[in-house]
């Protein structure tokens, strides 16, 4: 039986909007004696779970509430939401910046967070001084630090920078340090927030490497935030899915991903011009090869789009654009390509086109979307709709799409 490192029974943590604190010193005070003699937060009878979606009449909110879950040593879990789920908050508490309202975790083990940029550095010391602070922090003695110095500095590539005070670091140079503080000070407990976003491409992928290393080969733990499918669906073993501070699903990475784009990704509603006659109201991206619905590269996969009109319009091409997130165009479908007209009836209307082995490599692709009669246009879509692109079975080694190597997967057989 695998050891556990990590036991969070029934956490919750309650904030009262617009103050620092509870407001007032009876509240602090209340709350203080309902925890000297073992009994409920008073205010947690008044919070509210933390959905922004809709108007709360109460000044108390949940980030967190009814949160249990074990880690075992040497797993990989990755924790998913929309932003504002409460993925920060619990790694913070978890990390042990900030306290938990109620419940209990257990821990076994040091923990090295990176939840944002210059965690844990101080702003006036060196690249060198900080290095020894954080290995201190976490117990560990001057020998033991030096005998990593080497390999930290030569993994953040800030070797020239690293008598320098840190803020003048860059923020790029700053999570570079500050990473490979974390991954190479052996901690038994390794938890990265979003901030790897801040560094390119090739450093992303030198990060995702670097902790599938330390699970792997050195058993240790790691908890992995990121909005960034691709980069979890191949780190990671196991997920978390968070929605409005509530666990919504605890599973293998694959259903926990899949439940996630069943409600971010894939029913992508666009209706802003409600004053125009026709307009796109919904578009997504399906794999008929994938039971959760995710689109995965080198696979058949079928852009639906629906169109809602107040009038009648007959002989109308569509055409979907795809974009890399630089803005250049990769490729365009476009019905008129196929010589392929379509007629609008009042009310919905739905469309697909599918695409046999979709040559992109897994990643994130803007769209934009046309519909028109190649003379005037009813509709021109381009405000940020994205699709995801997965990897299939077949490319699970692909951790992030190289840039170096372009954007598409060219069908090819090596003798």
């Amino acid at each position: 039986m695998s050891e556990t490192v990590i036991k969070v029974e029934n956490l919750g943590k309650l904030y009262k909007l617009g103050e620092i604190g509870t407001g007032t010193i009876s509240h602090d005070l209340n709350r203080w004696w309902a925890r000297m003699r073992g009994k409920e937060d008073p205010f947690s009878k008044i919070g509210e779970v933390n959905d922004r979606t809709t108007k709360g009449n109460s000044q108390w909110a949940w980030a967190l509430k009814g949160i249990n879950f074990e880690i075992s040593k040497g797993e990989v879990l990755g924790i998913i939401g929309r932003n504002g789920a409460g993925k920060s908050t619990l790694l913070k508490i978890l990390s042990k910046v900030t306290t938990p309202s109620s419940g209990k975790i257990k821990v076994k083990g040091r923990i090295a967070s990176l939840l944002e940029v210059g965690t844990g550095f101080h702003q006036e010391l060196t690249g060198r001084e900080n290095i020894f602070l954080n290995g201190a922090i976490l117990g560990m003695t001057k020998s033991e630090i030096r005998s990593k110095f080497d390999e930290i500095v030569d993994f953040s590539g800030v070797e020239r920078y690293i008598d320098t005070p840190v803020k003048r670091y860059s923020s790029g140079m700053y999570v570079r340090l500050a990473f490979a503080v974390a991954a190479f000070l052996e901690p038994e407990i390794l938890i990265i927030d979003e901030v790897l976003a801040v560094g390119d491409a090739e450093f992303q992928k030198k990060c995702l490497g670097r902790m599938k290393d330390v699970s792997v080969n050195d058993g240790r733990t790691v908890l992995f935030v990121s909005h960034n499918m691709v980069a979890v669906q191949n780190l990671c073993t196991r997920g978390l899915f968070l929605e409005n501070g509530m666990i919504t699903s605890d599973g293998s990475i694959a259903k926990v991903i899949n439940l996630y784009n069943e409600k971010t990704h894939q029913k992508n509603s666009i209706r802003v011009f409600n004053n125009k006659d026709l307009w796109v109201s919904e578009f997504d991206l399906l794999c008929k090869s994938s039971a959760g619905g995710m689109a995965l590269a080198f696979k058949q996969n079928v852009f639906h789009v629906t169109i809602e009109s107040k009038i009648e319009v007959v002989g109308l091409y569509i055409g979907i654009g795809i974009n890399n997130m630089s803005g250049v165009r990769l490729f365009t479908l476009f019905s008129h390509h196929m010589n392929r007209k379509f007629d609008i009836k009042k009310g919905i209307n739905k469309f697909s086109c599918a695409v046999e082995r979709l040559p992109l490599k897994p990643g994130t692709y803007s769209v934009e979307i046309y519909v028109g009669d190649g003379t005037d246009t009813y509709e021109y879509y381009n405000h940020g709709l994205t699709v995801e692109i997965f990897p299939s079975d077949s490319m699970k080694q692909l951790i992030l799409p190289d840039e170096t190597q372009g954007d598409f997967i060219v069908e090819q057989s090596w003798l």
